[in-house]
């Protein structure tokens, strides 16, 4: 199998068990190897008290995106080391994009960029993370 063939096969079988990216309803734009583009409309229910999207929202569409990007290689990867920087406020009825760039992979260790931008291409938040590839092939 090919890798763009083997990444798209790897995501697939990820959001069909991964009730909590449905539930945020996280939709899959884009699969290449090593990277994806997900988005995801916001809800008013995703609001904090200060009735702007809770940071959490952010931070779970990028880790989802760091989720399946790392693992369309093929093999298991977990994360080990995440953090996020929230450069603009979001709002519930905006629509937020996650786009993924792998930086380094080695056989155990892999870093990726995650940009998120609202639907004028803005910037919101910027995550690193960092995932442990296991040596586990993904059964397709």
């Amino acid at each position: 199998m090919d890798p763009q063939e083997l990444a798209q096969r790897v995501v697939a079988r990820m959001m069909e068990r991964d009730a909590f990216s449905k539930w945020l309803g996280i939709e899959v734009m884009e699969v290449k190897p090593g990277s994806c583009v997900l988005r995801m409309a916001v809800r008013e229910e995703m609001d904090n008290g200060f009735q702007i999207t809770h940071g959490g929202i952010t931070y779970c569409l990028a880790d989802s995106a760091l989720a399946f990007a790392s693992n369309s290689h093929g093999s298991h990867a977990v994360s080990i080391e995440t953090s996020i920087s929230h450069v603009r406020p979001v709002r519930s009825g905006d629509v937020i994009t996650a786009k993924v760039e792998e930086l380094s992979r080695s056989n155990r260790i892999a870093v990726y960029h995650i940009t998120v931008v609202d639907r004028e291409g803005v910037t919101v938040a910027l995550f690193k993370g960092t995932v442990f590839r296991t040596g586990k092939v993904w059964e397709l």
